[in-house]
């Protein structure tokens, strides 16, 4: 086959599976009755039919694993350009501490275990090996691919695919405990006291048009106007880390890591450039400089939606069945721990810092940090239908705070690696009082903040 052919053949069969996905669940009862995304049917559609089980499609691992790492960049760029209401609400920041705090529990208890399980079982595991828990299940494929495909040039094998697997049976977690936890808070919700009056009309998130966007008559489509400012933030990004780059590699080992690990991080700069660019244009409106809506929030939020289906989709799509099988049992155990404590500490610190709609905190907060957004709102819309509760909308805006908040645990995490690295394995005592540290600022600054 022609290589030119090889990435557009890649996306039909990624569309095919979306296809076949979508079908399936308007026509299967079990796949209606359970909370199940679309994306994550396709994915393990495409993982049945590829060389790993059935082999009827040709898929390339690899280069599914890089539609994974730009598909998230690309996703979290859309999402940061967005226009957003900037009226101070409180719960939106008790929500991105409280994404960020999991984080921070889901990272003691995966590098405790991996750390438990160098010095008992597994001595050749690669000790930072716990932290994808709180990638894989926190943040999603994307990010436990980018950051586990960086460590494999560290040393640990594998490990984008072993991301992938940790981030996949996160969806498991979320799915299937999922609806167990809404049956069982459904049928204790008079404890809770979670009944809230109904507004007589659904609450719409995004709008389709917009005042002020550009004309449909224009020289050229909003789409395009879209597609442009996300590519031009990607390409600041793409030369920041390749200027990073060349800066760090000079200064031997060190250097060389940070190097790798920042490549690991690009959805993250990708986002910061997003958020200037936001600024730079909500600044020239204000100033009357500039008289139409560039960005437009309906089609980025499409253009985000689209590429997070795509992007789980590859994820599942690329699982190695073989790196599973080798560290099945180090995965299960950690996922298994942090999915538990997961449903814990959502269902103890919701009740804590929320006084309203605690139900439906409760199951959108866990959905999303064992899965993506998405499955968090696709459990919340099983207790929440229209989005008639505030809960969505904090949701999405409490992610965007959670990426602020959430740059000083990016640091940690490079702690441990570091550790392997120069092999001074005291540094994964102080990545503890790192993570114990930096959660106890949040609970008391802005968990518990009256």
């Amino acid at each position: 086959m022609d290589a030119s052919w090889s990435i557009v053949v890649d996306f039909t069969l990624l569309s095919l599976f979306l296809g076949i996905a979508t079908y399936l669940k308007r026509r299967v009862h079990f796949l209606q009755r359970f909370i199940i995304p679309t994306s994550m049917v396709a994915g393990f559609i495409g993982l049945i039919l590829g060389p790993e089980v059935l082999n009827i499609v040709d898929l390339d691992i690899q280069r599914l694993g890089n539609i994974v790492y730009h598909l998230m960049a690309i996703g979290f760029i859309a999402l940061a350009l967005k226009d957003r209401n900037r009226e101070k609400n409180k719960e939106v920041t008790k929500t991105g501490a409280y994404i960020v705090s999991t984080y921070l529990i889901q990272g003691i208890v995966g590098l405790g275990v991996s750390l438990i399980l160098v010095n008992t079982l597994y001595p050749d595991l690669f000790p930072p090996f716990g932290l994808l828990l709180p990638l894989g299940y926190g943040q999603g494929p994307g990010q436990a691919y980018s950051i586990g495909t960086q460590w494999e040039q560290l040393g640990f094998s594998n490990g984008g695919n072993i991301g992938l697997s940790v981030a996949t049976l996160g969806f498991l977690w979320a799915c299937i405990i999922g609806i167990l936890l809404i049956n069982f808070l459904t049928h204790k919700k008079k404890a809770y006291k979670i009944l809230e009056p109904k507004t007589t009309e659904p609450k719409k998130i995004y709008e389709e048009s917009e005042q002020g966007d550009i004309p449909l008559s224009g020289s050229i489509d909003r789409i395009s106007i879209q597609l442009f400012l996300i590519g031009i933030v990607y390409l600041a990004t793409y030369l920041t880390l390749r200027g990073l780059s060349i800066v760090l590699n000079p200064l031997g080992n060190f250097g060389q890591t940070l190097s790798q690990l920042l490549w690991g991080f690009h959805f993250i700069i990708g986002t910061i450039y997003a958020i200037l660019l936001r600024v730079i244009f909500d600044f020239q409106k204000k100033r009357g400089k500039m008289t139409h809506n560039y960005p437009n929030n309906y089609l980025l939020q499409r253009i985000s939606g689209g590429a997070f289906d795509f992007m789980i989709t590859a994820s599942i799509s690329a699982i190695s069945i073989y790196t599973l099988k080798e560290y099945i049992v180090p995965i299960l155990l950690i996922t298994s721990l942090g999915g538990l404590v997961t449903v814990l500490y959502t269902i103890f610190l919701c009740k804590k810092i929320f006084k309203k709609h605690i139900l439906e905190y409760i199951v959108a907060l866990y959905g999303m940090l064992t899965g993506t957004i998405s499955t968090g709102l696709a459990l919340l819309k099983e207790v929440d239908p229209n989005f008639e509760t505030p809960v969505a909308e904090n949701l999405v805006l409490g992610s965007a705070i959670g990426l602020f908040l959430g740059l000083p645990l990016m640091l940690i995490l490079n702690i441990p690696v570091f550790a392997y690295v120069s092999n001074q394995p005291q540094m994964y005592a102080y990545t503890f009082l790192a993570f114990i540290g930096y959660l106890s600022v949040l609970y008391i600054f802005v968990l518990r903040r009256k």
